[in-house]
């Protein structure tokens, strides 16, 4: 008996090793989540000071995570703010970033290396779910909705990808995984077009008693699920999807990824819909809020982040999953449909403290929220640390001790201290891109002079000015009092750094936003 228990005593020790063992390989690579919203604001958030609606799931991250008040895309538009974030390298220094129509090539060069194939060469399996908005297909023909469709995701650095090919708002209204529209019919072509009419669907501008959403701008072409879209398209009726369906189809994919992969390092890019237009969220969802159908969006966007936590949570992976969350750009209310957003704000103030929005120079543009939940870390911080989405790829390329070849990632910086929560010190400057580009250090803020409207069609602030524009944000985060005369000084030498960083890209000029 003796000798039997002495038996299993042995080998309970050498399994508790093994397992130990097993726990400090699998530590070693913990699985990366990065959720990615659409269009939300600094303000649009409970734990960021919004009052008129709450975000449990959200705010259930950051009180066990680090909340960066500081923390900023670089772009105040999406298809620029997703491409610095994959590839490290401010979007303006390429003349093609502008936001993509729904049938542009990609345009991220498929010889770079991007975080993604970073995280493959690190031995992680890598998926994309959600809106791409990257461009598809090679640049002398774009993308063939009806056959094999690559480059895409699949080669920049993603194992798997199930992606809305541009935005919601824009055709073709279709998922792709991998290389193929999903449950196209072969019999049932797709066609698109962005600058004339193909097939006989009826348009938004002509049929406006066939919209159950109404434009308030443009948004008048091909009508799909009653709502009126940019660009026309004709055809794949089977793989249309339903805009209340959205949210749930890719979450599920998320999930479906995650579960799949969990004996093994894996890194999704989990890129909402939510929160942009067009605003149709499911049934569950209609008045759940008390701000209109905007509200409604914000509460299921919470929902998904729930829903991705509770998958990670019931699979046992939390202790080794790092959760990040943050928003492509600022906040919009009316971005072309009469969705009722304006008129239910009810004192919401979707950027919070800060002025401007989506398409602006203003801090309101690419402020947004950022929150990371380290595996076991249960530190609950608040930091004020300069900090840029594109500062994933060289943070994420220290981890691992991975060394980048010398045309890699060339604007991101070694953040992980920051993004530990075991520094605040964060970026000495940052440059952003409205229609104007800014750069900000030490609380001072430069944007450029531009010029262009001061509002867009629906009233954004954009924030171009012909004269240069200089802000002291500890003071004046709200940036309403141009210093620029008062510190000439302050003002030069800012205006020279920026000059600085633009030169040090080898290009002279840089992309304009647009608002479609």
């Amino acid at each position: 008996m003796r000798i039997i228990l002495k038996i299993a005593l042995f080998f309970a020790v050498i399994f508790s090793k093994q397992n130990l063992f097993a726990q400090k390989t699998a530590s070693s690579k913990p699985n990366i989540v990065y959720i990615y919203a659409d269009d939300l604001g600094y303000g649009d958030v409970s734990c960021y000071g919004a009052t008129k609606i709450t975000t449990p799931n959200i705010d259930m991250l950051a009180s066990k995570g680090i909340r960066f008040t500081n923390a900023h895309a670089t772009s105040a538009t999406c298809t620029p703010s997703r491409y610095s974030f994959i590839t490290g390298q401010y979007a303006w220094r390429r003349d093609d970033t502008k936001i993509a129509p729904g049938n542009a090539a990609l345009i991220i060069n498929v010889n770079m290396l991007t975080l993604p194939a970073m995280l493959q060469q690190q031995g992680y399996t890598t998926g994309a779910v959600g809106k791409w908005h990257l461009g598809l297909g090679p640049a002398s023909t774009g993308p063939d909705w009806n056959h094999e469709i690559k480059p895409g995701p699949d080669e920049v650095g993603f194992n798997y990808s199930f992606i809305i090919p541009a935005t919601g708002d824009r055709t073709p209204c279709v998922f792709i995984e991998d290389h193929h529209v999903a449950d196209l019919d072969p019999n049932d072509p797709i066609y698109v077009s962005y600058d004339s009419m193909v097939g006989n669907d009826p348009t938004g501008k002509d049929h406006p008693e066939l919209l159950k959403l109404k434009s308030s701008h443009g948004h008048d072409q091909t009508i799909v699920n009653g709502i009126g879209r940019i660009g026309y398209m004709s055809g794949g009726n089977s793989a249309r999807w339903v805009d209340e369906n959205i949210a749930d189809t890719l979450t599920s994919k998320a999930k479906q990824f995650i579960i799949k992969n969990k004996s093994h390092p894996f890194f999704l890019y989990f890129a909402t819909h939510d929160i942009h237009v067009p605003r149709v969220p499911a049934a569950r969802f209609v008045n759940s809020s008390d701000l209109g159908v905007r509200g409604d969006v914000i509460k299921e966007l919470d929902w998904s982040v729930g829903a991705i936590y509770h998958a990670l949570d019931s699979l046992h992976l939390l202790n080794n999953t790092i959760v990040i969350f943050s928003s492509d750009n600022g906040p919009v209310v009316d971005d072309g449909y009469k969705d009722g957003s304006v008129e239910h704000l009810d004192g919401h103030k979707p950027a919070g403290p800060l002025r401007g929005g989506k398409y602006s120079a203003f801090d309101g543009g690419t402020r947004i929220p950022l929150i990371i939940d380290w595996p076991n870390a249960h530190i609950a911080l608040t930091s004020d640390a300069l900090v840029c989405q594109l500062d994933f790829f060289a943070s994420f390329a220290k981890y691992f001790n991975a060394t980048l070849p010398a045309n890699a990632a060339p604007d991101s910086e070694d953040m992980l201290s920051a993004f530990e929560g075991k520094s605040k010190q964060g970026r000495t400057y940052l440059v952003e891109q409205g229609g104007a580009l800014s750069v900000t250090k030490d609380d001072w803020k430069y944007i450029e002079p531009h010029k262009g409207p001061k509002r867009n069609l629906t009233g954004n602030e954009l924030g171009n000015d012909s004269l240069p524009q200089l802000y002291y944000l500890r003071d004046d985060i709200g940036e309403q009092n141009n210093l620029s005369k008062q510190y000439p000084g302050k003002l030069k030498e800012m205006a020279a750094l920026l000059q600085q960083v633009e030169d040090k890209g080898g290009v002279g000029t840089h992309t304009k936003l647009n608002n479609d």
